[in-house]
C-alpha cells in the first residue's frame, strides 16, 4: 500500500468518528436521522419497538399530534425509560426545529393503537390544542415539508385519509391536535413541499 493510499484510510477512520455538531451522533452511525433537517434526540429504547419497517409493517399513515407539553419537556419524556412513550419526530413551535427521536423504520409508541403505531410515523408538534399560538407559520411550514418527505419515502397520499388526527385513531382517548389545527392550510403546504 502506498503512503497516499494509507492516508486517504486513516483520514476517513477519523471521519467516521468525529462528532457531527448538530446531533452529537458519529458520522456513518445509525444516529444519522432519516430526515436531513431532523436533529437526533434519541427516546430511551425501552420507549419503543425495535422493528425493520416496512419490510416488517407497511407505513401507510402519518398521525399529528399536539404534546400538552413544551418541545424540551417532550423530548425528556421521551427519554425516561419509565414513561413507556414516544414518536418518530417533535416540531418546535417558535422556529420549527424539528427532533428524530425514533427512526422510521422502528415503531414509535404514539398513537395508542398497536396497529397505527406499526402503520405511521407519528409526529408531535409543541403546543396545546387550546393555545392556537403555538402553531406558528413555522411549525407548520417544517412540518408540512417533513410529512411530505415521508409521503414521498412510503408512497402514502398526500390526503386527509392518511394523514391523521391523533383523535381519529379508533380507540384513542386524546383530543389532539384540536379544533384549532388549521387542517386546509397543513395539507396544502404537504401538497406544495
Amino acid at each position: 500500500m502506498d503512503r497516499r493510499s494509507l492516508l486517504r484510510g486513516v483520514a476517513a477512520t477519523a471521519a467516521a468518528h468525529t462528532l457531527l455538531p448538530a446531533t452529537g451522533a458519529r458520522a456513518g452511525t445509525a444516529a444519522v436521522t432519516d430526515y436531513p433537517d431532523a436533529e437526533w434526540v434519541p427516546a430511551a429504547s425501552a420507549n419503543y419497538t425495535a422493528s425493520n419497517r416496512p419490510t416488517a409493517y407497511p407505513v401507510r399513515y402519518v398521525v399529528v399530534h399536539v404534546t400538552q407539553e413544551t418541545y424540551a419537556d417532550t423530548l425528556g419524556i421521551f427519554r425516561d425509560p419509565a414513561r413507556r412513550v414516544s414518536a418518530h419526530y417533535v416540531v418546535r413551535s417558535s422556529d420549527g426545529h424539528i427532533a428524530q427521536c425514533v427512526r422510521e423504520r422502528d415503531v414509535a409508541w404514539h398513537a395508542g393503537n398497536w396497529n397505527y403505531n406499526t402503520w405511521s410515523i407519528g409526529i408531535e408538534h409543541e403546543g396545546w390544542v387550546d393555545r392556537p399560538a403555538y402553531f406558528t407559520h413555522a411549525l407548520y411550514e417544517r412540518s408540512a415539508a417533513l410529512t411530505a418527505s415521508v409521503c414521498d419515502r412510503y408512497g402514502i397520499p398526500k390526503d386527509r385519509a392518511h394523514i391523521l388526527a391523533h383523535s381519529e385513531v379508533p380507540g384513542a382517548t386524546h383530543t389532539d391536535p384540536g379544533p384549532h389545527w388549521d387542517w386546509v392550510r397543513y395539507i396544502r403546504l404537504v401538497n406544495l413541499s
